[in-house]
């Protein structure tokens, strides 16, 4: 694992796949940012980013929806009564572990054409997506509440 630039959380960004270009240092910066703003010092997390035919196979196993998505989260401490396999990339240390997160650049980018944004811009929201999904936010049960972090957060990292 390697250090986030401007913040105390541990965490590895990983790029394991070569379809699409991506700068790792500014999205690297960007983590330590969001983790600021979530006051989740001293926290480990792994953001991998996956080919769509990995993120696939993911969505699949996990969730049983077919084809791929654009960001999925795997919590180390499961917050609801719902079982999801957790899938690491690396040892943690007790209690700071949140979790990994997949996010497949490809999906990403065919989303941010379609919403108008960049491709980095895009990647950031998705980052921050999964870092709440994390925390035990799940906006397909929660009335809003996630989405309207989302939204607030988003406006204060210049994402709106």
């Amino acid at each position: 694992m390697t250090e986030v630039a401007g913040a105390e959380e541990i965490a590895a960004v990983v790029n394991r796949q070569r379809g699409v270009k991506i700068a790792l240092p500014a999205l690297r910066k960007f983590l330590g940012r969001i983790c600021q703003q979530l006051g989740l010092a001293e926290t480990e997390l792994v953001i991998c980013f996956v080919t769509d035919a990995e993120m696939a196979r993911m969505n699949e196993a996990f969730r049983q929806k077919p084809g791929p998505t654009d960001v999925l989260s795997f919590p180390a401490v499961q917050k609801r009564k719902r079982r999801t396999k957790k899938h690491r990339a690396g040892v943690p240390r007790e209690g700071r572990y949140l979790g990994d997160i997949a996010i497949a650049p490809a999906v990403a980018r065919r989303n941010a054409r379609k919403y108008g944004r960049g491709l980095q811009t895009e990647l950031r929201i998705l980052m921050l997506h999964g870092l709440l999904h994390l925390q035990g936010y799940d906006h397909e049960t929660d009335q809003g509440q996630m989405k309207r972090l989302e939204m607030k957060l988003r406006r204060r990292l210049e994402l709106a």
